[in-house]
């Protein structure tokens, strides 16, 4: 179903990590000829987070958002402080139950949706309780 589990806080006194970057991009057709040598380090929480006081980090299991590139055991980095917007990938608490979805917002009402077609999409009734807990702005993609 694609189900979250457990946000972990990014503190603000933690790096998520300072990695070596390449002056050169790598090629994903044909090689070309590599640079032998690294051009400094690249922050990764200036590329990844732009709040660290809303960012929180969710292990995703489940297949439901494969065809989104969500996959089961990826890590999502999640704005809570973020608008949630149609077509949105967000964390979503409905009936007490958190899962990710792609928010659609339609005429007829809120469609949290599945991107897989094993899953169907969820219609949230008028009776159902549903908050959106934040919005999924990177996916750590294990390779």
């Amino acid at each position: 179903m694609g189900v979250i589990v457990g946000p972990r806080v990014i503190d603000a006194g933690l790096s998520l990590q300072l990695a070596w970057v390449s002056p050169v991009t790598v090629a994903a057709g044909y090689p070309s000829p590599a640079q032998d040598y690294f051009d400094g380090r690249i922050d990764l929480n200036e590329h990844l987070i732009k709040d660290i006081t809303s960012t929180f980090v969710v292990r995703v299991t489940g297949d439901s958002m494969e065809r989104a590139g969500i996959s089961d055991g990826d890590e999502l980095i999640v704005n809570r402080a973020l608008e949630p917007k149609d077509g949105c990938v967000v964390i979503a608490v409905l009936d007490g139950e958190l899962t990710v979805k792609r928010l659609r917002l339609t005429a007829s009402g809120v469609v949290l949706q599945a991107e897989n077609p094993k899953y169907p999409d969820i219609r949230v009734s008028a009776l159902s309780e549903l908050t959106i807990w934040g919005v999924a702005t990177r996916c750590l993609h294990h390779v």
